[in-house]
């Protein structure tokens, strides 16, 4: 990068012509003070070789030694001469020593002359120098004081002037710093003052179409996601993305969960409009119903069907869901000849891990074709193998939240997160960590068993609150201090300002040393959603020196801006788009368009959930900069440190061996 000083103009102008005037001062005050030195001498010399003539012309008198003994005293004390001496060959002839001075020895002229007309004579004078005694008279350096005076008065207006001209200069080249050091937004547009006009116009119509191609560019991107995966009238997920999350789903570990389809009596040969308003109401009375469950994901299947995934939901839950639907359906009104008591439809079924996508859609639709042969507006559920499904009710969950949401029963899991590098190496970014609760007689529960009850009971504050005081307390206990963690946050917490204000303290209690090893990770969808309360919270974590992590990237279609409109470190797509990725083209656009989207910021992104090569080498060709999977790095117990049992050596008794969960 180049060069940049970080004086500014102005300061450095003044320097130099402060610099140059002053050295002006100094260089004629000392060249007028070498004058009157140099004048004092030529005066004292003339003088003192008048002196010289003098005593010349008296030595020729033959009674000299007589007479110079009356007189030249009163001479030399009238020329302020301390002391002379007259010497010849034979040695000195008369000396003259003034005992009343009080001059320094070493501050006396000393001078030496030959006699012309006694030239076997010399004389040495030791004299008080001219203005030695002289002090400051303002009579007769008045001149001198008013034109330095006034030197310095126009230096200082000059300065002053200087200043007020370059101005515009340095708000400009500040305005210039701040936009390199990535503050765009806020010094988008400049101060009036700037100087030079033309370059301070030019830079603002350079950002506002900056602006404005980001702004397009994010448009464009949502477009393309939107015509990929949404349907165009309801805006709800088309097929092709609820294949995909199906599927992904159905390759989680513990999966579980229920597919609803409901399906609407056709309208032959009526108003398409009339139609168009009918799919819309019933579109949104569907969402209405889904919106307690965080990860259910609505879908217009086909023109007259609409398709519902629920997942971490029991059967109850989901007849529940079927219920409500069916209910608010039943008060709309649909238009002739559609019979009212018989126009819509409901089949559900449940799912779990390792069933194939195709066998639950057929399932499903089964289903609904029994409501359709029940007469009515009814919900069917077809009939499967019922596997062993958790019932509990929120009070039951309420219950097992207050007594295992604590720092000593939580159990901490981490798994790590890669950055590949230009070299193509894989380096640890960070250990993401997932929260895991005892479940009595079964090890541990994971988070996606119990992620929708912590919602419904309203425990995320707490489950928060516990996570970062466990880890807050392990990074001070540890002795390295090197591995970074991420943190996965409620965002609905942060619409408490009293949880902010304990997050805020949180933080701040922190050494700077602790907190740039943790980031906080939250779900896209709820980040956008609910991004008015959520703006502080985040500028809080980048003035923490914390990082920032977006999770769930592509679960639902929204906007991408906050990319640009904060400092978001890291993007992590969902597993549904990195599921099959190397056949699914959709998926592939929907990627390189999310890293399109981060090329022109500081965030890069990470595929979540890659267990495959095949699928690594295809996100790898889309861009992504870094990955998170089983592939690399499985998931393990962190806090507290597993059990190590202890095996001796000896009979084999596998009929007495306990086996214990963790």
């Amino acid at each position: 990068m180049r060069y940049t000083p970080t004086l500014k103009l102005s300061t450095r102008l003044v320097a130099v012509v402060t610099m140059i005037v002053t050295g002006a001062i100094f260089i004629l005050f000392i060249g007028g003070t070498l004058s009157f030195q140099r004048l004092g001498q030529e005066y004292l010399n003339h003088y003192l070789h008048g002196v010289v003539e003098v005593i010349d012309k008296e030595l020729e008198e033959p009674d000299a030694a007589y007479s110079m003994q009356r007189w030249v005293p009163k001479l030399l004390h009238a020329s302020n001469i301390v002391e002379m001496t007259l010497t010849s060959k034979a040695g000195v002839v008369y000396r003259f020593k003034d005992t009343t001075s009080s001059v320094e020895e070493s501050r006396l002229y000393h001078a030496a002359f030959e006699l012309k007309r006694n030239q076997d004579y010399t004389l040495h004078f030791k004299a008080v120098p001219p203005y030695i005694g002289f002090t400051y008279s303002f009579s007769a350096m008045w001149s001198t004081t008013f034109a330095v005076i006034l030197i310095v008065v126009c230096l200082l207006r000059g300065v002053k002037w200087l200043r007020a001209q370059l101005l515009g200069s340095e708000l400009l080249e500040e305005r210039g710093r701040m936009i390199l050091a990535g503050q765009v937004e806020r010094y988008a547009k400049g101060d009036e003052r700037e100087w030079p006009y033309t370059a301070s116009e030019a830079l603002d119509r350079l950002i506002e179409e900056l602006k404005d191609a980001r702004q397009e560019r994010s448009r464009f991107d949502t477009f393309i996601r939107t015509q990929t995966f949404l349907d165009q009238l309801t805006g709800a997920a088309n097929r092709v993305l609820f294949d995909s999350k199906l599927e992904a789903a159905l390759l989680e570990n513990d999966a579980r969960g229920g597919v609803l389809m409901l399906q609407l009596e056709e309208l032959d040969g009526r108003d398409k409009s009339e139609f168009d308003h009918l799919v819309v109401q019933v579109g949104e009375c569907i969402s209405n119903v889904i919106q307690r469950y965080p990860d259910a994901i609505l879908s217009r299947y086909y023109d007259t069907v609409f398709s519902v995934l629920i997942p971490h939901q029991n059967s109850k839950e989901v007849a529940q869901v079927a219920v409500q639907c069916l209910k608010g359906i039943e008060r709309l009104s649909p238009p002739l000849p559609l019979d009212q008591s018989n126009w819509c439809h409901i089949g559900i079924t449940m799912y779990s891990e390792g069933e194939q996508w195709g066998r639950i859609i057929d399932e499903v639709e089964t289903a609904l074709k029994s409501a359709q042969l029940e007469g009515g507006n009814a919900w069917s559920r077809f009939n499967k193998v019922k596997s062993v499904d958790d019932e509990r009710g929120n009070v039951r969950w309420r219950s097992l939240f207050e007594h295992n949401l604590t720092e000593d029963k939580i159990c901490l899991f981490k798994q790590d997160c890669y950055i590949v590098s230009p070299q193509k190496q894989l380096s640890v970014a960070h250990k993401e960590l997932f929260v895991r609760i005892p479940e009595p007689g079964q090890g541990f529960m994971k988070t996606s068993r119990f992620i929708s009850a912590i919602v419904a009971v309203g425990y995320e504050m707490v489950l928060d609150r516990v996570t970062c005081h466990r880890v807050v307390q392990f990074l001070r206990e540890e002795d390295s201090a090197c591995d970074m963690y991420s943190i996965n946050l409620y965002v609905t917490s942060f619409a408490q300002r009293a949880h902010f204000i304990w997050f805020r303290n949180l933080l701040m209690q922190l050494p700077r040393a602790y907190r740039q090893r943790l980031c906080f990770e939250f779900t896209e969808s709820h980040l956008v959603k609910h991004l008015d309360y959520m703006r502080p919270v985040l500028k809080m974590i980048e003035a923490f020196s914390c990082q920032t992590v977006v999770g769930q990237v592509g679960r639902t279609i929204v906007s991408t801006h906050y990319v640009k409109e904060f400092k978001i470190d890291y993007l992590k797509l969902h597993r549904s788009l990195v599921k099959g990725i190397e056949r699914r083209s959709e998926n592939q656009l929907f990627v390189r368009s999310m890293v399109g989207v981060c090329r022109g910021a500081d965030t890069q992104v990470i595929a979540v959930g890659v267990e495959s090569d095949n699928e690594w080498k295809i996100l790898q060709s889309l861009g992504v900069s870094g990955v998170q999977g089983r592939l690399f790095d499985i998931e393990s117990q962190w806090i507290p440190k597993p059990r190590v049992t202890n095996i001796k050596p000896g009979k084999r008794k596998r009929w007495k061996t306990k086996h214990t969960q963790r």
